[in-house]
């Protein structure tokens, strides 16, 4: 048993405001012992501050204050007769070598490219000397004894080519243009870099592509009768928590579900439904028959088994108009037809196959609602990596999205979700959706991904959960604290460095590393570990 397992969360919620005068929530900070405590306080107004001024009030004791240009503001105490008397260190010679380096280049390039001059020769080897000499050095104290002779040698040199080369304006020029092409450099850089992360993130690895074989292998050399997963006279059993995953990735649904599983303090209560393509159904289904759920309930479904899905909805799934296949791709927009895919349940949680759960997540379901169709996890803090406004998702320039939503409206998350499948199909919500959609075929009204039609079609038709619910900004560096991630009930690797991929980020991976089984022999074969 995890241990978090005793700490049940307990949970009210608050409804969303509507329109213009949006105000947020009074914020509990609790400690450490109140964590049984209620999760959310009933909306308040904050003093007639509204969400995105208040928190914006923060931003100040973010900035760093800097010295005076030349300063390093470090102290070290020196003793001397038992006294102690504060020396300051500096970093002055180490710039000033640094600066002799550049003014040296500079002068290299008014040199004609063949010339092999003294001057130019001794340069060079000026130049090599004050680099070797500075190496790491921060400061100082760092530099050896003979980096002040090596100096000096320089700066004869320099005054020498100041003769040779007398015209301020054309060394101005020239240094303009290195900074120039420097910076050019890094921009190229770093746009390389960008792209070489999204393509990792997009592409599947190789241990991934290897498992997913094998499993495929096995679950066709088996017979048709021993395909079936256990316990399957559950899966429409409403008393029961019912969870669902919609993905194509078997290690992803396998720590989604293990997690899960893991965490509930009634796992036979626990009914997870994945949904995948056609193509990894078989891969996905054969891992949970090697590795059984135990007392829980697991049901693989493939999305083409939805025949009315291509049949009433096929040109808006194929509609999406973004270049990024995360985006595109048919499982992520499934979560809007949710009410059609489980038309036997009444509520149900989504959870995302980047996320982990580490807390018991059946108090979700005691949530009152009120006529709301969604439990959210607000962004809207500006404070906070996961910080999103609502401009950035919506197109605010157009009369279509001004009249409809308020730009100071808070914004919220995907990722793990609850949802009140009844109240959905009385307000027709994925009719309403569609709408969104053909509005978006005729002219940009929202960014690519679920998220902004998201934001549209459930807007004002939110309840707020207390932020432990749902943590996000695992998926690239947000700099989001162990204490922060110790105490969520859920936590999301949102972003391109997923926990399964080489680039994922080595301090967040471990949450996500305990609920896959790396010692299982296909894993192994397939050099998927740690």
């Amino acid at each position: 048993m995890q241990k978090y397992r005793t700490d049940t969360l307990k949970l009210n919620a608050i409804q969303q405001d509507t329109g213009e005068g949006l105000k947020g929530p009074t914020h509990v900070v609790y400690k450490d012992e109140n964590i049984n405590s209620v999760v959310s306080d009933d909306a308040k107004v904050d003093s007639g501050v509204s969400l995105l001024d208040r928190n914006g009030t923060n931003q100040d004791s973010r900035s760093h204050s800097f010295e005076e240009k030349g300063k390093v503001t470090e102290t070290v105490i020196a003793k001397s007769n038992g006294r102690s008397q504060p020396r300051r260190v500096t970093d002055e010679k180490v710039r000033e070598m640094k600066d002799q380096v550049i003014r040296a280049k500079a002068y290299l390039n008014f040199a004609p490219a063949s010339s092999n001059s003294h001057l130019v020769k001794e340069l060079r080897l000026r130049i090599k000397e004050i680099e070797r000499a500075v190496g790491e050095a921060t400061k100082d104290s760092d530099l050896s004894r003979s980096a002040l002779q090596k100096m000096i040698s320089m700066e004869s040199v320099l005054a020498k080519a100041g003769r040779i080369y007398p015209d301020c304006c054309s060394m101005a020029i020239k240094l303009r243009a290195m900074t120039y092409n420097a910076e050019e450099q890094v921009r190229t850089q770093k746009n390389q870099a960008s792209y070489l992360v999204q393509l990792a993130a997009r592409t599947t690895s190789k241990g991934l592509h290897c498992l997913s074989m094998r499993l495929t292998a096995d679950y066709f050399a088996l017979q048709p009768e021993k395909r079936v997963l256990p316990n399957q006279q559950r899966i429409h059993d409403t008393k029961l928590y019912h969870f669902a995953v919609f993905s194509d990735n078997v290690l992803a649904c396998s720590a989604v579900a293990n997690s899960t599983i893991s965490a509930s303090l009634d796992p036979e209560k626990v009914v997870i439904h994945v949904v995948t393509d056609a193509l990894n159904l078989p891969a996905i289904t054969m891992w949970f028959l090697l590795n059984p759920p135990m007392q829980s309930t697991i049901e693989v479904k493939s999305i083409d088994d939805f025949e009315w899905l291509s049949s009433k909805y096929g040109s808006a799934l194929r509609s999406q108009n973004s270049q990024d296949p995360r985006y595109t791709s048919q499982l992520n927009y499934l979560r809007f037809y949710l009410p059609e895919v489980f038309p036997a349940l009444d509520k149900i949680v989504l959870l995302d196959h980047d996320v982990v759960v580490q807390r018991d997540l059946k108090a979700l379901w005691s949530v009152g609602m009120k006529g709301k169709v969604i439990g959210v996890v607000q962004t809207c803090r500006e404070s906070e990596p996961s910080f999103h406004r609502m401009d950035m998702l919506l197109n605010f320039s157009d009369p279509f999205i001004t009249k409809r939503f308020s730009i100071k409206a808070c914004t919220w998350a995907f990722g793990m979700n609850v949802f009140d499948l009844r109240e959905w199909r009385l307000q027709n919500l994925t009719a309403l959706y569609h709408q969104y959609l053909e509005a978006d075929k005729k002219k940009p009204l929202f960014t690519g991904g679920s998220l902004p039609l998201g934001l549209a079609t459930f807007y004002n038709r939110m309840v707020v959960l207390d932020r432990r619910w749902h943590v996000l900004g695992l998926g690239y560096e947000s700099g989001v604290g162990r204490g922060e991630i110790e105490r969520a009930a859920v936590i999301h690797y949102d972003g391109t460095m997923k926990p399964w991929l080489e680039i994922g980020i080595v301090k967040y991976k471990s949450y996500w590393n305990k609920h896959v089984k790396y010692d299982h022999p296909y894993l192994q074969q397939c050099n998927i570990h740690q």
